[in-house]
């Protein structure tokens, strides 16, 4: 009697120079991968997406601000697991191989954030990936003071911030994608407040704001907040044209056909474009990214999936989605920011930019959690609403000692651009963008 023995392989297309680790080695940090208790992923520092293998069992992992995929081939000889950022990448691998018969976008998977996803593969037929959290903050443990609140959520961005300083080179320029709303002007505060406790020069930090055709409510407020805060040598304004604004373009860059996502990306695109045509050399840029979902700052009329017990009662929602066991959980995309990371990362990818955000680390995330959402807002969207600009204004006042200005809420797409113009260059088409993704999959599939 012959036995068969399936050989099971990894390709692994995630360039090892793209893993930024802050104090580890990618050794030590696939030995905590595999490691039985999972709260040693969340020691690891920095912007990764992991893969570890021990025989039969894969372990992957991520950290919030980047995607990472996998598609489970069949060869004559055993499974293959194809791991990777973009879904492109994971085409063209089984194109190379000769298998693109396999291939289907929705057949690709991505590893939700804050999980170790653990594969077996042993042929078929493969089990389910088994996901375990590594990252679970209590909470609204934190009393409902708000002046506590925002010392405690500034100072987590402060720390994370310094901690992000401390291991780029001391005189790499670092940009900042700059509105002058809530998010990105506390990171440029405390960037610019880092620089100089660590006795660095803030002139190399700028605040780079985007106006299309000259105009968008966003440049106004941006050099207002500037001004306000006496910083305005570092701001630099990008000035496209509305011709240039391509949403097409941008559904291939981030792979995904949500219309906010789309356009956002379209937006951050031509920014992104117009950085480096000015700065060639240019790597460094901190964001605002995953500043609404800490503080759930989104308006909950325009999702009629959403009330206002649900976005304040579960757990992450922003930041995840509904979650991995439920039934609304996308296998393809994840939920939430989890999906949303393209936004970011895939366009800075595009033009060679490194990003961070300390909105998006567990530390920071851990003290939004804290927060008492429900016992703060009593149900009404209005107190969430006006939450986040009380919290981050109190806790800059307090860790930095500035007052920051605090303007509505505009998101990106909407404050580049003239307010007639919006309805126009962005019309929220998701039929469109969907038939376009699947048209740049179409002849592989």
């Amino acid at each position: 009697m012959t036995t068969s023995h399936y050989v099971s392989r990894v390709v692994n297309l995630i360039p090892a120079s793209s893993q930024r680790l802050w104090s580890i080695d990618t050794d030590e940090a696939s030995r905590r991968l595999l490691a039985a208790d999972v709260g040693e992923v969340l020691a690891i520092d920095g912007s990764f997406a992991l893969v570890a293998q021990d025989g039969e069992r894969v372990l992957l992992a991520r950290s919030l601000d980047r995607p990472m995929r996998y598609f489970l081939a069949k060869a004559v000889d055993g499974p293959v697991l194809i791991v990777a950022e973009r879904i492109d990448e994971i085409a063209a691998e089984l194109g190379r191989r000769g298998w693109n018969a396999q291939f289907h976008p929705s057949y690709t998977r991505m590893v939700p954030a804050h999980h170790v996803t653990t594969l077996r593969l042993i042929g078929c037929p493969d089990p389910n990936p088994v996901h375990r959290r590594f990252f679970d903050p209590p909470r609204g443990t934190l009393p409902g003071d708000l002046d506590l609140i925002g010392r405690r959520y500034v100072e987590a961005v402060y720390a994370e911030l310094r901690q992000w300083l401390a291991v780029q080179a001391s005189a790499a320029p670092i940009g900042v994608p700059f509105s002058g709303g809530i998010d990105s002007g506390a990171v440029l505060l405390c960037l610019n407040a880092a620089l100089l406790d660590e006795g660095m020069s803030p002139a190399r930090l700028k605040a780079f704001t985007l106006s299309v055709d000259g105009a968008g409510e966003d440049a106004r407020q941006a050099h207002e907040f500037l001004a306000r805060t006496g910083l305005e040598m570092l701001g630099e304004t990008i000035d496209v044209p509305s011709a240039a604004l391509d949403p097409l373009r941008a559904v291939a860059v981030i792979e995904d056909y949500k219309p906010l996502d789309v356009e956002c990306a379209a937006v951050n695109l031509q920014l992104l474009a117009g950085i480096r045509e000015r700065y060639p050399e240019w790597r460094l840029l901190v964001d605002g990214d995953g500043g609404d979902e800490n503080l759930k700052d989104y308006p909950i009329e325009e999702n009629s999936e959403l009330t206002i017990r649900s976005v304040v009662n579960n757990r992450m929602l922003y930041q995840e989605g509904w979650g991995v066991e439920s039934i609304k959980h996308s296998l393809t995309y994840s939920g939430g920011f989890s999906r949303g990371c393209v936004r970011g990362y895939a366009c800075a990818s595009a033009y060679g930019f490194a990003e961070f955000s300390p909105y998006l680390r567990p530390s920071v995330i851990a003290v939004a959690e804290a927060i008492p959402f429900a016992e703060l807002t009593q149900g009404s969207h209005e107190r969430l609403y006006a939450l986040k600009g009380e919290i981050v204004s109190r806790g800059v006042r307090s860790v930095l000692g500035v007052e920051m200005p605090v303007f509505p809420k505009r998101r990106f797409q909407d404050g580049s651009v003239a307010s007639a113009e919006a309805a126009r260059l962005f019309p929220r088409d998701e039929g469109r963008y969907r038939s376009h993704f699947q048209m740049l999959h179409a002849a592989t599939a």
